[in-house]
């Protein structure tokens, strides 16, 4: 297979201008993924997912004292509403800016267990995330101008 360099050199510019913002899309569309799984957990015991540890229930006490009864880590539904997603340049975040957040992710030294929210919507949600990064980074490689080869032919590359 011979390219010529100015079709190789095409090829690769096209890639340059589509890759970046695939990237970012691939991000910011994983990255809702997991956000929504966060926020649907809230409220609701979750079970075991990766190296996250399946939620310990509610002692009785904290259950009575609570204005919706049994539902782990809901009460205001301040905590849940601070879940949120930042994009940087190859990087996505998905977190929440409240300290209780903390506390009920990782536990603490005063007896609240870990109840994983974070952690375990990014290891429920990881082949969709997957999948979704795959897809957009496929789509622009694909919008890509396939190179020529030195006859003049086009090389096509179809990828299911």
């Amino acid at each position: 297979m011979d390219f010529t360099l100015d079709s190789m050199a095409a090829f690769l510019t096209e890639m340059a201008v589509h890759m970046p913002m695939a990237e970012h899309n691939a991000l910011a569309a994983a990255a809702q993924v997991v956000e929504t799984e966060a926020k649907a957990e809230i409220g609701h015991y979750q079970g075991a997912a990766g190296p996250f540890a399946a939620w310990a229930p509610l002692k009785p006490e904290t259950i009575a004292q609570k204005a919706n009864g049994d539902t782990p880590l809901l009460e205001t539904g301040e905590m849940r509403d601070s879940i949120g997603t930042v994009i940087q340049e190859h990087e996505a975040y998905v977190g929440s800016d409240d300290d209780k957040a903390v506390w009920q992710e990782l536990g603490t030294s005063r007896g609240i267990p870990p109840r994983s929210f974070l952690g375990g919507a990014a290891a429920r949600k990881s082949g969709e995330v997957r999948d979704i990064i795959g897809r957009e980074m496929h789509a622009a490689l694909v919008k890509a101008e396939a190179p020529q080869f030195a006859n003049g032919a086009r090389q096509v590359i179809d990828i299911p």
